[in-house]
């Protein structure tokens, strides 16, 4: 539950930080380079209102001065309801952030001055994204002229249309939470394994059968039991089929959005290599960019339009 620093830079101008549900991630930054970085298991899934300043501060202390105080622009569920403070999601269409929509934090310790970037909202059908928007930012502070469909996968996977600098609509997956579920706590997590392995043809294979059979996913779920007990189904061929279906039901889902063009991918990197391989077995394009890059890139943007600094 420490925090792990990885060095202490002398004069950082801000900090950047990525506060999700389970880790809290902070870089201390010159302009738009990271000189540090932290890092620490106290999400905000386990904090109450009154420790998110006294956490913070433990994980950035070293990176603190005695004078001026530092710009700390955060992203991520620490905006949401049950966070540091509220701030109120921004409705579509729009960019991806809004100025005007941040909200500042007042804190005891003087050596810190707090903006937290808000999420986006959409009315029909109604979905929510709270942390992704500042990856989208980034994206186009990297890429101005982009446009087309991002796909953010993770614990709630977000696919994304961009079009002219807005999103313009998005939908949520519950794929990777329904995998963790499946995997840790159904009578399946008896017969997969960690997954930590490159994933082998089941992965393949179950991306074409629930292709062909999306109604059957439960039975399909089912079999992969079945399989261990009576095939002799292998743990880590186990885990491949329960990725393969449940990935492959997000992208069938998704083909509407991908089946014209190339789908951008922003994650982790294993996780981004395993959405890229069903695209393109699926017969799509897929490209994956450096997920703490485009955060960075769009906590910067955050960074330069509240300083007025927009060369």
């Amino acid at each position: 539950m420490g925090v792990v620093n990885d060095a202490a830079p002398a004069e950082p101008q801000w900090i950047a930080v990525d506060w999700g549900t389970t880790n809290l991630r902070a870089w201390a930054m010159v302009g738009d380079q990271p000189l540090a970085t932290a890092k620490s298991a106290r999400g905000m899934g386990t904090l109450s209102r009154e420790e998110f300043e006294p956490v913070l501060i433990e994980t950035i202390g070293p990176w603190l001065g005695r004078g001026q105080a530092l710009p700390v622009v955060a992203c991520g569920m620490v905006g949401a309801r049950q966070g540091w403070i509220e701030v109120p999601y921004v409705s579509l269409p729009s960019p991806p952030i809004d100025i005007a929509a941040m909200r500042s934090v007042e804190t005891r310790n003087r050596l810190i001055s707090v903006t937290i970037v808000h999420g986006l909202s959409q009315g029909d059908p109604p979905d929510v994204m709270r942390g992704e928007e500042t990856q989208l930012a980034g994206l186009l502070a990297l890429e101005p002229r982009f446009e087309g469909i991002v796909c953010l996968p993770g614990t709630h996977s977000k696919w994304v249309e961009i079009r002219r600098g807005r999103v313009e609509g998005f939908r949520t997956f519950l794929t990777g939470e329904l995998f963790d579920l499946i995997a840790r706590q159904s009578v399946l997590r008896h017969v997969v394994d960690d997954g930590s392995a490159p994933a082998g043809p089941d992965f393949e294979q179950a991306l074409d059968e629930i292709a062909a059979d999306p109604a059957g996913l439960t039975g399909q779920l089912f079999s992969i039991r079945a399989g261990a007990l009576v095939a002799g189904l292998a743990p880590r061929a186990a885990n491949d089929r329960l990725s393969g279906l449940l990935i492959g039901m997000e992208v069938e889902a998704s083909r509407a959005l991908w089946a014209s063009g190339e789908v951008t991918l922003i994650g982790q990197a294993e996780l981004c290599a395993l959405y890229a391989r069903a695209i393109l077995h699926r017969g799509g394009r897929a490209r994956a960019v450096d997920a703490t890059g485009c955060t960075l890139s769009g906590l910067n943007a955050v960074r330069c339009a509240l300083c007025g600094d927009f060369a």
